[in-house]
């Protein structure tokens, strides 16, 4: 078990916050622009941007995921160099060939959204179909967010399955879904793995999925979880391969979505932490974009003259601190599991 995380005090977190807002090049999660928190602390910076949906208590983890970052650091890193993936929103099938541009050349894996609300299962073969034109050779998964029911995923993976497909990441909503699933597509002999993204991350016990067998390889997300270091400790207890990926972070976000990939004793898939390539702007003067389907590992300092121009406006700087106060108060010590 690893040590309480505590926070420090509010007043020192107020200091040195800076709240950014960065444009997106296309709608990813229903987003267009990216608003979060940066927080500089003794060993560097932090990254507090939890999702405007998401509730105090759930934000906790966010926050103590920067703490983790700005005041105390990372782990030992194994590598240096860290493979990841494309990422390809809920677009058009027109638009995938622009979306890729963006990640630059050397792409072996793209992650592919599908089930988005308000498409069909013509928009998702279309996408998936798209970018296996485009990438003969990549490694394909697709990522459904929890967005169907067992029967539509079964003849979902059955069918964009002969595009050629890694595994599915999070296909259904539960955990005992996922073993549906899972279990189904062995019955039907549909070679896709089940990955576990939100049964992790938005679940009291992130190990409940492992033990429950209803997962091929577990989503590993430094904020959501509570850091790096807690991050670590999950994958070491679920006992499942890991994939590390971005919550739609800035370039300091991602350094500790990078250290938590460094500091796997495995890693066994490219990291969905090529995500700055979906934004238009970003914090650094050379933001962490992948270059022939690697991120090098190096520090994430923000430029003063990049946060100036991308603050928000004073109504959303109180909007934010408001909410930073909140979740403090409510997360001031909490025990890693």
């Amino acid at each position: 078990m690893l040590p309480a995380v505590v926070l420090p005090p509010l007043d020192d977190l107020l200091a040195h916050a800076h709240v950014v807002a960065l444009p997106m090049r296309v709608r990813f999660r229903g987003v267009d622009v990216r608003e979060s928190v940066l927080l500089r602390g003794p060993a560097g910076w932090g990254e507090f941007g939890p999702f405007p949906e998401y509730g105090d208590a759930e934000a906790g983890a966010w926050l103590r995921a920067a703490v983790d970052a700005a005041w105390h650091g990372f782990p030992a890193p194994r590598r240096t160099r860290i493979p990841v993936n494309a990422t390809v929103p809920a677009v058009p099938a027109a638009r995938v060939r622009e979306v890729l541009a963006g990640f630059g050349g050397g792409v072996r894996a793209v992650k592919i959204k599908v089930a988005e609300r308000g498409q069909g299962p013509g928009d998702d073969d279309a996408r998936v179909a798209a970018v296996r034109a485009l990438l003969p050779e990549a490694e394909l998964r697709v990522d459904a967010n929890g967005g169907w029911d067992v029967p539509t995923a079964l003849a979902a993976l059955e069918r964009l399955g002969r595009h050629g497909l890694a595994y599915a990441e999070q296909p259904v909503p539960t955990i005992e879904g996922l073993a549906a699933v899972r279990e189904g597509l062995a019955d039907r002999g549909v070679p896709v793995l089940v990955a576990a993204d939100e049964s992790v991350r938005k679940e009291d016990d992130p190990l409940a999925v492992a033990r429950a067998g209803a997962a091929d390889l577990l989503v590993v997300k430094a904020a959501p979880l509570g850091g790096v270091r807690r991050a670590l400790d999950v994958v070491a207890q679920a006992g499942l391969p890991a994939v590390v990926s971005s919550a739609l972070d800035t370039s300091v976000g991602i350094r500790a979505g990078l250290a938590l990939a460094a500091a796997l004793p495995e890693l066994p898939y490219a990291c969905g932490l090529g995500t700055v390539s979906l934004m238009r702007a970003d914090v650094l003067r050379e933001p962490l974009r992948p270059v022939d389907g690697m991120l090098e590992l190096r520090d994430a300092v923000p430029d003063p003259e990049l946060l100036a121009r991308h603050a928000v406006p004073a109504d959303r700087r109180r909007w934010w601190l408001e909410r930073l106060r909140r979740v403090h108060a409510l997360a001031g010590v909490a025990p890693h599991p």
